[in-house]
């Protein structure tokens, strides 16, 4: 659906599928990626949010394994509230075994792997079917610095992106030829972080 069918305005704009990068050491980019996710639902936008590295949440009876983390707490807002009238939908999935190599990861290197070409091949048929106005890529940079996921993998997929939809990324390190390619880069940078003095993330302030 044409985004001009869905503008909450009257100003006149011309749409454009945006890419989106957030990357840096400083705490923000997932914040900011679900303030956007927010914004974009409230435009009537539908928006799908796939998270790369970080674990799913466990089943029933399950129990985290080393190297995992819960499901940060606004995933679990987007999957229970009921939205009102007129905003766009908020989809989120996750496709990871939990962090790499930290925290006690205990993991074999092929099962982080595996799940991050899922999440590739997940991110591209969400990109061909065209039922998501804003898709937001959390932590598949990441998955680049880790070596789950290469440079090309990612340029490829913004080359396949519908001209209309928009792409957020996040991650850390600084990649120009993906740079290249997107219209807004910010960098979050780390002046001081609790994780560096000892202090693990915080519930409803970290996750």
């Amino acid at each position: 659906m044409p985004y001009a069918k869905k503008k909450k305005t009257n100003i006149e704009i011309a749409q454009k599928g945006l890419v989106l990068c957030n990357i840096g050491a400083g705490k923000g980019k997932t914040t900011a990626a679900m303030g956007s996710a927010v914004r974009a639902s409230g435009a009537g936008l539908n928006v799908f949010i796939l998270q790369f590295v970080k674990a799913h949440k466990p089943k029933e009876g399950e129990k985290l394994e080393s190297g995992e983390w819960p499901v940060s707490s606004e995933i679990e807002f987007f999957n229970g509230v009921k939205l009102p009238r007129g905003m766009g939908k908020i989809v989120c999935e996750q496709v990871g075994a939990g962090f790499v190599g930290i925290l006690g990861d205990r993991k074999a290197k092929d099962q982080h792997t595996r799940e991050a070409l899922r999440g590739l091949e997940m991110a591209r048929k969400t990109l061909a079917e065209k039922e998501y106005d804003f898709i937001i890529l959390d932590e598949i940079l990441s998955a680049v610095d880790l070596g789950l996921l290469t440079e090309q993998d990612i340029i490829d997929l913004i080359n396949a992106k519908p001209p209309d939809t928009h792409i957020m990324m996040t991650g850390h390190e600084k990649y120009p030829k993906i740079f290249k390619l997107c219209d807004t880069v910010t960098e979050m940078k780390m002046v001081k972080h609790a994780y560096y003095e000892g202090i693990l993330a915080q519930f409803g302030v970290d996750f």
